[in-house]
């Protein structure tokens, strides 16, 4: 059987799947053209950024670990506190017991198409998930706060498993007897809190994608509703939608 070649070796490489990556080393390791050991070499560092990954999302764990003794630990998180238009969006997520999803993160941290994948792959292994929002309506009628409690507390009531404990990005929410754990920063502490901030986020941005139908010519598809200088200049042109933070604009449109 003939030797293959450089670029038949490439294309391997390139089909190769990262559970076979170890085998394609080993077949390749003693190969003594500098374009095999190149490949051998990606090979390597990508394994090496795989471990490391791993490693990231076992650390990730550890308030799972240290609430272990709770059967049904949910993250809370939310989406949209900032924006001048649109809804604020809360997810909450009880994930399986010892869930090693590779590349959870805060979901500001991760790309559009990171954020929609890894909702994909939430949605399949959640033990339980609960959305709630509340629209800009209620955020100009109660305060945005207010009005992200509000959402939080209508994720939990959606999950359809009632928690045991509560891991919360940074806030305390009121009105709910549920044990609670905030934790600053927690959607990049916490494997369930960073789950929870990519379904509240994928889940907004969505929204806020159909609402660009509805409502041409503000770029709702492209800043989602946060205050862009793009933004800023279609409310002054158009004046502010249905779907407009009034006490958000108010520099803007009187």
């Amino acid at each position: 059987m003939a030797e293959k070649t450089a670029n038949q070796i490439k294309e391997e490489y390139q089909a190769a799947e990262l559970s076979m990556l170890p085998d394609f080393i080993q077949k390749y390791s003693q190969d003594g053209r500098t374009g095999v050991q190149k490949l051998v070499e990606q090979a390597k560092k990508k394994l090496q950024r795989l471990e490391q990954e791993r490693q990231r999302i076992y650390r990730l764990g550890e308030y799972e670990r240290k609430y272990a003794d709770y059967q049904a630990i949910c993250g809370i998180d939310e989406a949209g506190r900032g924006p001048l238009a649109g809804p604020v969006v809360a997810g909450a997520v009880i994930l399986p017991k010892g869930c090693d999803i590779l590349y959870i993160n805060d979901s500001k941290k991760l790309c559009a198409k990171r954020r929609e994948e890894l909702y994909g792959r939430i949605m399949e292994q959640a033990v339980a998930v609960g959305i709630g929002m509340a629209s800009p309506q209620r955020i100009d009628e109660i305060n945005i706060l207010q009005a992200t409690y509000e959402a939080m507390r209508e994720a939990i009531n959606n999950l359809g498993v009632m928690p045991d404990i509560l891991l919360n990005d940074a806030v305390t929410i009121p009105g709910v007897q549920i044990t609670q754990v905030p934790i600053i920063k927690g959607d990049a502490k916490s494997i369930s809190i960073g789950a929870a901030s990519i379904l509240a986020k994928v889940t907004r941005d969505r929204l806020m994608v159909q609402y660009e139908e509805q409502y041409p010519g503000y770029g709702f598809a492209s800043h989602k509703g946060y205050g862009s200088k793009e933004h800023i200049a279609a409310i002054k042109r158009l004046g502010a939608s249905a779907i407009h933070r009034k006490t958000f604009i108010t520099h803007f449109v009187s």
